[in-house]
């Protein structure tokens, strides 16, 4: 008799349980379209802080993003894959070069980290001008003003226009090398007065020559991790670029070239002759 009283109590117990469940389903399914409206379930596109935004993008990249991947109607924080959507979205942008971290919190909000591509170059092809990044990949057109455009150096003589939208990689041999020649210069263009980035064949390869508006020029030689075994790598040619801003002339200069020797001084009258 005390085991089936035992038993009689234990399966009660279980049954108030499932009952307690059961009820607890049914009320959530009741009420959790209500749950979910509510204004600390749901985030917004306002309450995405968005960090890490490069000056140089001019548009509302929160707001592109959020309505280019259909985001932008209010987003239920109990899906489990909300962090994961928003940084698939952030990452197809064309400006975002990495999605660095994507944190969701209570009440409804969400912190999205990007780092941006930052544009070198301008390419200039028969129908305009193009940006793009040490990378060459394309970055989007409407962002610069011809004011802004203007302060980066132009790739000339390219003879393709790109395959695909902005955010792809634009495979042109001279829009790669030119790229990674701008970038190369970086901040020491504004200071040197040119406009152009000019590519010329040689049997040896591809160089490229820094042309001024008023025919002044500047011979930068190979791109960089494509030098001669006997030209100076990108970082010597920077070093001698901040000599020419300084005020040497820049047509005589050819940053191709082996610098030149530091001169020996001469050996006095009283100092011994140098051993045979």
């Amino acid at each position: 008799m005390e085991f089936l009283s035992t038993r009689r109590a234990g399966l009660g117990a279980i049954a108030v349980i499932v009952a307690a469940g059961l009820g607890g389903w049914a009320l959530w399914r009741r009420h959790a379209a209500d749950v979910r409206a509510h204004p600390d379930a749901v985030l917004f596109p306002e309450r995405v802080d968005v960090r890490g935004v490069a000056p140089w993008v001019r548009g509302d990249l929160r707001a592109e993003v959020l309505r280019d991947a259909s985001l932008d109607g209010g987003l239920p924080l109990d899906d489990p894959d909300l962090a994961e959507r928003l940084r698939r979205a952030f990452a197809r942008h064309p400006w975002v070069r990495e999605v660095a971290r994507v944190a969701i919190s209570q009440p409804a909000a969400a912190v999205v980290e990007v780092r941006c591509r930052q544009p070198v170059a301008m390419v200039r092809v028969q129908n305009g001008l193009y940006a793009v990044d040490a990378d060459a990949v394309l970055l989007p057109s409407d962002d610069f003003t011809p004011e802004s455009a203007a302060a980066y150096p132009t790739i000339a003589h390219v003879g393709s226009t790109p395959l695909g939208a902005a955010g792809t990689r634009w495979d042109d041999q001279l829009v790669v090398e030119g790229a990674a020649v701008a970038a190369a210069i970086g901040p020491e263009w504004p200071r040197l007065g040119m406009r152009d980035l000019r590519p010329a064949g040689t049997p040896t390869g591809i160089h490229w020559d820094l042309v001024g508006d008023d025919g002044s020029m500047i011979r930068f030689g190979s791109a960089p991790g494509r030098e001669r075994p006997d030209e100076p790598a990108a970082a010597a040619k920077v070093v001698r670029l901040r000599d020419v801003a300084g005020g040497d002339a820049a047509g005589s200069v050819d940053l191709a070239a082996p610098p030149p020797a530091e001169n020996t001084p001469p050996i006095s009258a009283g100092d011994p002759a140098p051993a045979s």
